[in-house]
């Protein structure tokens, strides 16, 4: 059996993770000297409430090596096989840290460690590929194989409604600039090979500019792989989400339209208001 492990920030609701049989492993979130478990013991929520009383965003760290042995010991002792995905190896040591536990454990024939080169559901839409391809029998080596394929085809965006988090967390390149601008910006954060950029910057009310920011896309959008798109959003109006769903749905392209929430560690990063749509581009 190949069994499928993504780190936390892969931010699949706990529908999809138990519908096509995720592992996750949590990174961590430290709210001054005390260490939670991303999607485990804190909430958005908390997070925020410190962030707001505490003047500062929250620091984050990657499993570690022990945490993943954790994880995978008992599954190659079962005999089964892993592929494992971790957020960009650029924003974060778990690419690394996974690789470490592989090393200990000397399971090198049996485990594929793969590095998304994205974040969110960027990650989340590779590895339900791997999931599927997994219940359809395919081999590790033939799943790292596509799945590597797709990586450049992922196509990862957001559109922010405050820069302090992302300029305070420093994984953004071009936001400072943005940030020390007196007028009031919502840029366009794409993912490219493996690192966040801000794009186009969006002006006025912030309702209408996420769903200007998901019509920019529509060329795409039509061409792309219909299997599923995802909203992935961190504390933002229900109604505005709303409008982003209905504004697929109208395109007739994509079978499923699935809403996760951002996890902790990606809300820690980019903060509330934060909406995105994650989706695999054609190949042809």
């Amino acid at each position: 059996m190949i069994r499928i492990v993504a780190d936390s920030t892969c931010d699949l609701s706990p529908e999809l993770i138990s519908r096509y049989g995720i592992t996750i492993l949590p990174l961590h979130v430290l709210l001054g000297d005390k260490e939670y478990r991303d999607g485990v013991d804190i909430s958005i929520e908390e997070i925020y409430e410190w962030a707001d009383a505490n003047k500062t965003t929250p620091k984050t760290s990657a499993p570690s090596a022990e945490d993943a042995v954790a994880v995978f010991k008992p599954m190659l002792e079962a005999g089964d096989e892993i592929i494992a995905f971790s957020i960009s190896s650029s924003m974060s040591a778990s690419y690394e840290y996974i690789k470490m536990a592989v090393d200990i454990l000397d399971a090198q024939e049996s485990v594929s460690v793969i590095d998304s080169a994205n974040l969110s559901t960027g990650i989340g839409l590779l590895v339900i590929e791997a999931a599927v391809m997994a219940s359809e029998g395919l081999s590790r080596d033939a799943i790292t194989e596509k799945i590597e394929q797709y990586k450049p085809f992922v196509r990862a965006s957001f559109v922010v409604d405050t820069l302090v988090y992302l300029h305070r967390g420093g994984r953004c390149s071009g936001v400072a600039a943005l940030a020390g601008t007196a007028l009031k910006l919502h840029p366009k954060i794409m993912v490219e090979d493996g690192a966040m950029h801000p794009e186009k910057k969006y002006r006025g009310k912030y309702s209408n500019i996420v769903l200007d920011y998901v019509k920019d896309m529509e060329p795409e959008l039509k061409k792309a792989k219909k299997d599923r798109v995802f909203i992935t959003h961190s504390s933002i109006a229900p109604a505005v989400v709303d409008s982003v769903r209905e504004y697929l749905k109208s395109l007739d392209v994509f079978e499923e339209i699935h809403e996760t929430r951002a996890g902790g560690v990606i809300s820690c990063h980019c903060g509330p208001g934060t909406l995105g749509v994650l989706f695999i581009a054609n190949e042809e």
